[in-house]
């Protein structure tokens, strides 16, 4: 009976102390809070757009005249001026385009020599007053048209042999220079490699692209959550992917598209970015990036993390610590938000603590 009775002494035991350590526990774990302090700091309203640095002008560099790369005189990378020679195209006619060429040449120069002869025998007759002026003149205008045929298919036979020419007082010659002064940015030919000319009714072959490397915007693209609060003219940073995080270029916001875009499901505005200032920055085109467009900016204004804000019947409140550790339940008005810290407008003072309940743990039970 003894024995019995220590047994059952010893799981009453056991028992109470499981349960006391359990309450303890949970006591404990009720009462471990934190308490973040209100301070005063910044806040930013900004909207991410995701893009690439790129030239505002870049031009492709194509020839007139068809033929074969006989001589670059750039490579990428270099600085060139307008005007400055960038390619030589050496002509490299089929020999059925140089034999027709020449002969069209020797047709219109007998065309035009009896054009010449029929004017001067017609003139001769005229001073005899024995033909009238109109007839005369209709054939000075003839051979007039016959000479200027002569000189097209000279000139084309120039071209053809040598690629230079002179039409109206125009020198045409077969040096490509360059339209613009900017860098060289690609450049897709070799010597030797044949060139198709840029026609009305051909694209030709790309030569080189030339861009302005000083005058760089960043395009990208916008959610449309946050494109209704853009607008032009404001400010905006840039992050190169490439380079680090230190460095950071600023701008300013030119233009919205009018018009959205899909991609990979989602609604996009594409928006261009004007760069102002890169500091010691040395970008380069296509450099992909990221921007932050700042919408709004506030310095010197109270915060909190606004995980810590409780909302019901569209009222805020939070849980504020006194000096004596009681904790009370206190409304407040927030403002502007970045998704992580929140505004405090009124209901806080900098300084006081704000309690931050640990999170609440869901059991589920099968």
């Amino acid at each position: 009976m003894f024995k019995k009775a220590v047994i059952i002494g010893f799981v009453v035991v056991v028992v109470a102390g499981v349960l006391f350590f359990a309450i303890d526990g949970a006591a404990k774990k009720e009462e471990g809070y934190k308490t973040v302090e209100v301070q005063k700091g910044s806040i930013v309203d900004k909207a991410l757009a995701v893009g690439k640095i790129e030239p505002r002008m870049e031009i492709a560099v194509k020839s007139k005249i068809p033929g074969i790369v006989r001589r670059i005189f750039v490579d990428v990378g270099d600085r060139v001026e307008a005007g400055a020679p960038l390619f030589d195209i050496g002509p490299d006619p089929t020999p059925i385009e140089l034999t027709e060429a020449k002969r069209d040449v020797e047709i219109k120069q007998v065309a035009y020599d009896n054009e010449k002869r029929e004017l001067d025998r017609l003139k001769s007759l005229l001073e005899k007053n024995l033909v009238s002026e109109q007839l005369h003149d209709n054939q000075e205008a003839q051979c007039e048209s016959s000479r200027l045929r002569l000189q097209l298919a000279r000139e084309k036979l120039s071209l053809i042999e040598s690629g230079k020419s002179n039409s109206g007082g125009r020198n045409i010659d077969n040096m490509i220079k360059s339209p613009i002064s900017g860098t060289v940015l690609s450049r897709l030919v070799e010597e030797g490699d044949p060139v198709v000319p840029l026609t009305s009714f051909q694209a030709g072959t790309e030569l080189m692209t030339l861009a302005k490397m000083d005058d760089l915007i960043f395009k990208g693209n916008v959610d449309e959550i946050d494109v209704g609060k853009l607008r032009a003219d404001l400010p905006a940073e840039i992050e190169i992917g490439a380079l680090s995080s230190q460095e950071k270029v600023t701008g300013v916001l030119v233009q919205i598209s009018p018009k959205a875009h899909k991609e990979e499901g989602s609604t996009l505005f594409e928006v261009e970015i004007r760069i102002d200032d890169v500091g010691a920055v040395f970008l380069r085109a296509g450099y992909s990036a990221n921007a932050d467009v700042i919408i709004t900016r506030k310095e010197d204004i109270l915060l909190i993390p606004e995980r810590l804000i409780t909302t019901r019947d569209s009222m805020q409140y939070v849980e504020v610590q006194d000096s004596s550790l009681a904790i009370t339940e206190r409304q407040i008005e927030t403002g502007l938000s970045d998704g992580i810290n929140v505004e405090v407008v009124s209901g806080l003072e900098v300084g006081e603590l704000v309690v931050e309940r640990p999170p609440k743990e869901i059991n589920v039970w099968d």
